[in-house]
């Protein structure tokens, strides 16, 4: 039997100032905020019926704690432990009642290094969809894909594929046919993870699924109006891969989130992966605008999830590619 994980949950971050936080993800970005207390901010898009899918923790450094996934019943849980004792995998159960709004979970340190969570259950609120009221910034909806470095993209791949049985939408190989970097899913569009090569265990990028393109201009906006332009790393722009438009932008702790609009469906049991050459400049950016340095070189670190601690960084096999758009 297959382990059924559904789809992308949620984001546990550390920052060290959450009134600086919430000015950017709720006031500016517009996320809804579920609830919270002098430690913690609950927050969620308009569409989603769970508790939240991004949770900020007070912290004296920022770093990630887990990114999650949620599993379609209880029992697969049990299934993901057996899995870890097999591949010999850190793992933690966390019971019901031990976080907020949360069912029994578990924490894995997978073969890459990172932190991930998987739960059935989660605290139930009402969609907010058409609350068009309420809607501000960003007008968020809902979490959309995690993106991770790792020093071994295939290894990473194998063991989403093998193990936890996400499929490949679209990659990235050299001329020597080494993956560069995939995406993967569970939900039917382009990706839930998303892998690229580099330093780490690290987090490059949680993305969170718009209403419309008009969205990210509007957040630009916003963000411009509030003084917080600098916040903006690159676009707004349109991937080559995905077909997305996208924003990366930068919070407070120097997290980098992306509002993301408009890629595909995968559902089809016809779907064939699409390639792209590392050599290919419009995969990153389909008009041609170069990415920043730092959207290369900088990313979140994880935590260990037993120890709590701060994983060291493998160099990575390979250097990230950066296209030459003088061309």
């Amino acid at each position: 039997m297959e382990i059924n994980i559904t789809r992308v949950g949620r984001a546990v971050l550390h920052v060290t100032d959450l009134e600086a936080s919430k000015r950017f993800y709720v006031d500016a970005l517009g996320f809804y905020e579920t609830e919270s207390d002098t430690d913690h901010i609950y927050l969620r898009g308009y569409e989603e019926q769970n508790h939240h899918s991004l949770l900020l923790k007070k912290a004296d450094k920022p770093a990630v704690e887990v990114v999650s996934f949620k599993v379609l019943k209880e029992f697969h849980l049990e299934m993901l432990a057996e899995l870890a004792v097999k591949n010999n995998l850190p793992f933690k159960w966390m019971e019901k009642g031990t976080q907020r709004a949360m069912g029994r979970t578990l924490r894995i340190q997978d073969v890459s290094g990172l932190s991930l969570e998987f739960y059935a259950e989660m605290e139930p609120v009402e969609s907010l969809m058409q609350r068009y009221d309420l809607y501000k910034g960003a007008r968020i909806q809902r979490i959309d894909h995690i993106n991770c470095l790792v020093p071994d993209v295939q290894k990473a791949y194998d063991f989403f594929r093998d193990e936890l049985g996400f499929r490949c939408s679209e990659y990235t190989e050299d001329d020597e046919e080494n993956l560069w970097a995939i995406w993967t899913h569970r939900k039917g569009n382009v990706h839930d993870q998303a892998f690229m090569n580099g330093d780490g265990p690290l987090l490059h990028h949680v993305g969170f699924w718009l209403p419309d393109p008009l969205a990210l201009i509007h957040a630009c906006d916003v963000l411009a109006s509030m003084g917080m332009a600098d916040t903006i790393e690159r676009g707004p722009g349109r991937h080559g891969l995905s077909n997305a438009f996208f924003l990366y932008l930068r919070d407070p702790d120097g997290h980098r989130i992306e509002l993301y609009f408009g890629d595909y469906f995968t559902g089809d049991g016809d779907f064939k992966p699409k390639r792209w050459s590392v050599h290919d400049k419009t995969r990153q950016t389909f008009w041609g605008h170069e990415a920043p340095d730092s959207w290369f070189d900088e990313a979140s670190p994880f935590l260990h999830v037993i120890s709590g601690e701060e994983i060291k960084q493998e160099k990575a096999k390979l250097t990230l590619y950066k296209p030459d758009f003088t061309l």
